[in-house]
């Protein structure tokens, strides 16, 4: 169900709130769940949105902004100004198909850093929207990966660390100033 939360979908100056990049702490820390869906909540929402679109991104979990909160914002379609975003409370994945793809990811947090990744092709979620409404989405492709890529974000995982070539990526990183000793492969 797309947001109803509507911001302009551009690059502002200054973005509300501030990234956190690959080697800090916040990025490793477990979000909480949201007890109470509110106008606090909402105003996050707008502000991640804002922050998101300023960075070109499609998709930013609440960690990455320093915030342990179980939220995601997420816009395939960035410069398609009448698709509303997904704004994703508390997401649980429900089901993944047995089909997997490889494709390349990037991530706000490791910015210039582009890597294959090995996820599931569909997915199925349970989450609540920006009202505080139970919803289910049963996403694939760009979407999928999306969710899926946000969602461990909430849990302390990084892209890289589900990146498969650990020699091109720890090229990739020491070319764009990031540590592989920050990376903390997923098993």
């Amino acid at each position: 169900m797309p947001s109803e939360i509507a911001v302009e979908k551009k690059k502002l100056k200054n973005p509300p709130l501030a990234l956190h990049y690959l080697g800090d702490r916040v990025l490793r820390q477990d979000a909480k769940r949201i007890t109470k869906v509110d106008d606090e909540i909402r105003q996050l929402v707008r502000e991640m949105l804002q922050t998101m679109y300023s960075s070109d991104g499609i998709g930013l979990a609440a960690p990455q902004v320093g915030i342990h909160k179980q939220l995601i914002v997420i816009d395939c379609e960035p410069d398609n100004a009448a698709n509303p975003p997904l704004v994703l409370i508390n997401p649980t994945i429900k089901q993944v198909s047995r089909e997997v793809c490889v494709a390349q990811e990037g991530c706000l947090s490791i910015p210039g850093v582009y890597l294959d990744v090995k996820r599931p092709e569909a997915v199925e979620i349970a989450y609540k929207d920006e009202s505080g409404r139970p919803r289910t989405l049963k996403a694939n492709d760009l979407l999928a990966r999306c969710i899926q890529h946000e969602m461990d974000h909430l849990k302390g995982v990084v892209f890289v660390d589900r990146v498969e070539n650990s020699l091109t990526l720890a090229q990739e990183l020491s070319k764009n100033g990031f540590s592989y000793q920050a990376v903390k492969p997923v098993a």
